[in-house]
């Protein structure tokens, strides 16, 4: 009997210590994914409250209209229908930042921040106060980071250029502030079925959703983690034009630089190579080799340590999660992985922290898409402040050789960037071409930076299927900075 009880006392214990583990849990998750699970589509709550709140007005950092209602009163209330900014190239630009009304855009502003939008954060008081004076509900205005004029530009630009699909980022790199995330295909939201006639999905945003394989982008991690390493970092590498690892199988691979072209019998080498210049011609060799010689456990540190595997909870946007390659790993793969192919992959928006962190000192900032909320009463409510989102490097040299790498991109010879660079300003930057698997097809890439204070702008760039990085992806990189220096300088939203 006393051994009885004593197992009862051990079972009662253990359902406690279960329900105490399920509260903590509860906790962890509604603090951490509550806003993800509250504008849902799957919250019927939300869908039927919405239809007694008046939405706010969401503006850009300029305060030019995206997005207002048009109320027109009925015998049982009222209706509000969504109107969205008059200039078609704007509604198009921003759909899949604001989203749509008919909710086929995922985590755009009208739903992600609905919360703001449809009055859930009123206090009592202003609720009570509503009620009393019998005027409408309205839910708070938003004014975004974002410039409808320079995402206009951009989507002019990329459509100019023939781009079918792809996607543009361009944040401030000192502060986090999204000023322009571009997805095409694109849509109307006023017209959805005035599309954009690119290929793929018109309502899933590439910028934040779509995962690419890096390409030669990724040889800013490969460069980071060799610098780490004083045994690799000073070392000279000798290119022949190839580099040959064993697969899985045992079976020797190659892995050649870009234009060579064995059968017509073109081959390009750099002979005796260090790593700077192997990162400006962006050798394909001396990065395959460097990634071997580092082993797969420390090129992984360090994409870790960039924010692959990562489970990014940013407050204001959703962004699917770059992933570093798993599983035992052939150095074929690791060297793959060294040029930025493999099964690697990464959301232009987390391209564009990447090349931010490395402008801001190795400090990567949470991105941002909030500047204020309004109340319907016009007051200003508290909003969430710039926050770190991680230390990419404890040695402050690194970042800054990594600055030097990608300005020789940019403005040396032979740099695969060139066409990137800006009369008069310090533009760094990185090319990537990368092959789309089982298919003869490259993704062109860039990311790349603005070097002063006075203009602390960055971009990624991916455009699906078009070729070399450094024929279209660097071009259209020059007419985003060119942009930002004519229309933006010195005017950064302050958050």
């Amino acid at each position: 009997m006393k051994q009885l009880r004593v197992n009862i006392r051990r079972v009662g214990l253990f359902i406690c210590l279960l329900f105490a583990l399920l509260a903590l849990y509860g906790v962890y998750s509604l603090t951490n994914y509550g806003s993800r699970w509250f504008s849902t589509n799957a919250n019927t709550w939300l869908r039927s409250a919405k239809k007694d709140v008046i939405p706010g007005d969401i503006y850009d950092v300029n305060g030019v209209l995206l997005a207002g209602s048009d109320v027109t009163e009925t015998e049982t209330g009222f209706t509000a229908v969504r109107r969205f900014n008059d200039d078609a190239l704007i509604r198009r630009s921003l759909v899949h930042v604001l989203g749509d009304a008919d909710g086929k855009v995922a985590n755009g502003v009208e739903t992600f921040m609905a919360h703001a939008l449809y009055g859930f954060d009123q206090t009592i008081v202003e609720r009570v106060r509503d009620f009393v004076s019998g005027a409408r509900r309205k839910g708070d205005s938003l004014t975004l980071t974002v410039d409808s004029a320079l995402s206009r530009y951009i989507l002019e630009c990329m459509e100019g250029m023939g781009v079918q699909a792809g996607a543009v980022v361009v944040m401030d790199w000192k502060t986090g502030a999204v000023l322009a995330e571009l997805s095409c295909p694109t849509f109307d939201p006023s017209d959805p079925a005035d599309s954009s006639g690119g290929t793929g999905d018109p309502y899933f945003n590439r910028a934040t959703q779509g995962l690419y394989a890096p390409g030669s982008t990724f040889k800013t991690v490969t460069a980071a983690a060799v610098l780490s390493d004083p045994q690799l970092s000073s070392r000279s590498l000798t290119c022949t034009g190839s580099f040959a690892a064993e697969d899985q199988n045992g079976q020797l691979r190659e892995i050649t630089d870009a234009g060579t072209d064995h059968a017509l019998g073109i081959l390009v080498s750099h002979g005796q190579i260090d790593l700077r210049r192997a990162f400006r011609v962006s050798c394909n060799s001396a990065f395959a080799s460097s990634a071997v010689q580092l082993t797969d456990a420390k090129l992984k540190k360090q994409a870790m340590a960039f924010g692959f595997d990562a489970n990014f909870l940013f407050r204001e946007i959703v962004v699917e999660n770059s992933s570093y390659p798993e599983g035992a790993r052939s150095p074929w793969d690791v060297a793959m992985t060294g040029i930025g192919q493999s099964t690697l992959q990464a959301t232009p928006l987390h391209l564009c922290l990447i090349a931010s962190a490395i402008a801001n000192d190795g400090i990567m900032m949470e991105p941002r898409l909030l500047s204020r909320m309004t109340a319907s009463d016009g007051s200003v409510r508290p909003a969430y402040g710039m926050r770190i989102e991680r230390k990419v490097f404890e040695d402050p040299e690194i970042p800054a050789l990594l600055r030097e790498y990608m300005y020789d991109v940019v403005n040396e010879e032979n740099g695969t960037g060139s066409q990137a660079a800006l009369a008069g300003w310090r533009v760094c930057g990185k090319t990537g071409s990368a092959e789309v698997d089982g298919q003869e097809k490259t993704n062109a890439l860039f990311i790349g930076f603005i070097d002063d204070e006075r203009a602390p702008y960055a971009v990624s760039i991916v455009l699906e299927n078009m070729g070399a990085g450094g024929e279209y992806a660097a071009p259209l990189a020059h007419d985003i900075f060119e942009y930002l220096i004519e229309h933006l300088q010195n005017a950064a939203p302050a958050l």
